[in-house]
């Protein structure tokens, strides 16, 4: 067991708390000292320049996959050069009329070196496992399409 812990920070910097008017940036502090601006989604009047939640939540699932096939990889010998993951998260109504990030698309490239290439098949199945490894994914409802770019 393991524990993560982030330091959450808002201030009412306005007078005007009508929904429209407050400021919806906020911090992000994680335990290693790194501090990361936030905001609610442009949608949602927040700040583009800002991370929204939603975008971290698909980077969260994103990250987690990558490092969980990096180890799957690694142990079946395979040499990674490049893992790059153009990730999509879907915000619309579930079936309860409720915003929801119903899926997440992972669309993984991957660069393989050495003299050890994993074919398609593998390299599924190498991605099947890291979905089913993944702490992140075991702990969310979203579906989440993984579509490996060959």
């Amino acid at each position: 067991m393991s524990e993560h812990k982030v330091n959450l920070s808002w201030n009412n910097e306005s007078e005007d708390f009508s929904y429209k008017k407050y400021d919806r940036t906020h911090s992000w502090k994680f335990e290693g000292g790194t501090v990361v601006k936030a905001s609610a989604a442009p949608e949602y009047l927040g700040k583009k320049e800002f991370v929204n939640p939603e975008e971290s939540f698909a980077a969260a699932l994103a990250s987690c996959h990558m490092l969980t096939f990096l180890a799957v990889a690694s142990m079946k010998k395979y040499i990674i050069e490049i893992y790059e993951d153009n990730a999509v998260a879907i915000l619309e109504k579930n079936e309860k009329s409720r915003m929801t990030i119903t899926k997440l698309y992972l669309r993984p490239n991957i660069t393989f070196i050495g003299d050890n290439i994993p074919d398609k098949t593998i390299i599924n199945e190498m991605h099947h496992r890291a979905h089913t490894e993944c702490f992140i994914a075991n702990a969310v409802l979203t579906e989440i399409i993984i579509e490996p770019v060959f």
